[in-house]
């Protein structure tokens, strides 16, 4: 019997990023499933989650949670309040942080580990101490992918017979191939004026390895009459994406529009030459299926758990700039591999869905009640 749950999603930040993402296709997944879902929300996100999810109670919020301190100390009062209120038989935290005294089984999903590796990073602390939380606390962890799993248990010795590994999807109605309408909206907006671009999409943070694929996008267009812009589409520009960019010449283009429009990613990503994401490590990598999904060549790395969204559909390289700089450099110099690699990325993006990420969320639901 499939287990009435509740899902914290007042943690959501109002950026949209990829985690974001992950929550909106999770609650429309288990909408479609049939699941007895309750959602609890920032009240500006309550109208959305009633059209994502018709079938699902959405509670919204106190005004004070807005104010990450004040979500946390409520959501160890709060949420409990709430879940005996909607007669939720389980909680599943989608963002790190549990209740600890909620009396009810809990679920949380653990997205990356990255943190550990990342001690210079402002939130690493937080993130850091709420993963040792969960792996001690919550009924069952839930982990984007293997190699994430596989991490939880090196570095925090957590029990593997508590972690349930369930994919991310992709919405294929909202990613896919755009049209040239789509495609030159976007790129208007970039202020492009026709000019091609490679594209990356992620946060501007240390593991995404951004200031080396700076450098070696440089090496990789020099000489060429035409060279493409590269578009780095994310926010929380660090100081040494600074630093890369003023090492490069001039006739180098780099476009940094902070956040994009939620609407304008398929746009963004399909109508690159290649979508580049050399990162250091992934708890899944959602930009690269995205990009998969829009029909675009990708480049990554084969680190933690990107190859185990790539497959054989992607195009990979060592997180160096000399390595990125050959390897796009043969990318954007063989329109050949990038059509191979476009159709190859099409094929493998259908075999995630939003769908079947609920169906491995609901097990877990029900082991936690077990």
């Amino acid at each position: 019997m499939i287990p009435r749950v509740l899902i914290d999603a007042a943690a959501v930040p109002a950026d949209r990023g990829a985690l974001n993402r992950y929550v909106d296709g999770l609650v429309g997944g288990l909408h479609r499933a049939g699941a007895d879902v309750s959602v609890v929300c920032q009240r500006a996100d309550a109208e959305r989650y009633g059209r994502i999810a018709p079938s699902a109670r959405v509670v919204p919020g106190p005004v004070a949670i807005t104010n990450r301190s004040a979500r946390l100390a409520w959501e160890q009062t709060g949420v409990p309040v709430i879940a005996r209120r909607v007669g939720a038989q389980v909680i599943h935290a989608p963002y790190y942080s549990i209740p600890l005294r909620s009396g009810l089984p809990t679920v949380v999903t653990v997205h990356d580990v990255t943190w550990f590796g990342e001690p210079e990073q402002q939130n690493s602390v937080f993130f850091r101490s709420a993963i040792r939380t969960d792996v001690r606390h919550a009924n069952r962890v839930i982990v984007p992918s293997k190699a994430t799993r596989d991490e939880l248990i090196r570095l925090l010795t957590a029990d593997p017979t508590r972690i349930d590994v369930a994919y991310h999807g992709v919405d294929h109605a909202i990613f896919h191939t755009p049209n040239d309408v789509e495609a030159r909206r976007v790129a208007d907006r970039l202020a492009l004026h026709g000019q091609q671009y490679v594209a990356f999409l992620g946060a501007l943070e240390p593991r995404k390895n951004v200031p080396n694929l700076i450098r070696g996008f440089a090496r990789a267009v020099e000489g060429l009459q035409d060279p493409p812009a590269l578009v780095l589409g994310g926010g929380i520009h660090e100081f040494d994406v600074d630093a890369a960019v003023s090492e490069v010449s001039e006739r180098v283009k780099v476009v940094r529009p902070g956040y994009l429009p939620y609407s304008d990613l398929p746009g963004f990503l399909g109508g690159a030459l290649v979508a580049a994401f050399p990162s250091m490590g992934e708890g899944f990598g959602l930009p690269v299926l995205e990009a998969m999904a829009c029909g675009t060549p990708v480049l990554t790395t084969r680190r933690t758990s990107l190859p185990e969204v790539g497959g054989d559909a992607v195009a990979y390289t060592e997180p160096d700039p000399d390595s990125i700089a050959v390897a796009l450099g043969q990318l954007l110099a063989s329109p050949e591999r990038r059509a191979e690699l476009a159709a190859a990325g099409l094929a493998r993006a259908k075999e995630f869905s939003w769908d079947t990420s609920a169906q491995a969320h609901l097990l877990s639901y029900q082991r936690a009640v077990e």
